[in-house]
């Protein structure tokens, strides 16, 4: 490879510092965990990891007061009685296009009783209940994208 072909490749790569800081700022302004960019060919992703146990910043406590006497809202993530997605995919709430779905807000559920499907690499994955309960929540829509870990209902 020539010095020059390098020093094209170098410039290619390089990446404007100012966007990456306006795309940390926007995070921070947002509360996303997560931001990507893309422009003539290029493409930047900035994304932060949650940091549970840091306080939240005072500019959130300045647009959304809490009243006294009202309890926090909890992460759905930080319930005892969440499920979460074991996979990357798509989660359909029912067994195929316009049926009804396994659960409801509401239902009961047995251990093993199916909840929901995750589409992962063209494979339909049951998600069975790995508790008996009420369904309480249902944190995802038919259809939607889903992450390993990611909160997808909650039984009590």
């Amino acid at each position: 490879m020539t010095g020059e072909r390098r020093g094209k490749d170098k410039e290619k790569l390089a990446i404007d510092p100012d966007i990456v800081r306006e795309l940390a700022r926007l995070l921070d302004e947002t509360g996303l965990s997560e931001i990507e960019f893309e422009r003539d060919g290029q493409r930047v992703r900035v994304a932060r990891q949650a940091q549970p146990s840091a306080p939240a910043p005072a500019r959130l406590a300045a647009d959304a007061p809490l009243v006294v006497g009202e309890p926090a809202p909890l992460d759905p993530a930080k319930h005892p009685g969440v499920v979460t997605s074991p996979m990357v995919g798509t989660a359909y709430v029912g067994p195929e296009p316009g049926a009804r779905p396994f659960v409801e807000v509401g239902s009961q559920v047995k251990i093993g009783d199916p909840l929901l499907i995750v589409e992962a690499m063209k494979t339909m994955n049951q998600i069975p209940s790995p508790r008996a309960g009420t369904v309480v929540q249902v944190l995802i829509e038919d259809g939607q994208p889903v992450e390993f870990g990611e909160p997808l209902m909650i039984i009590e």
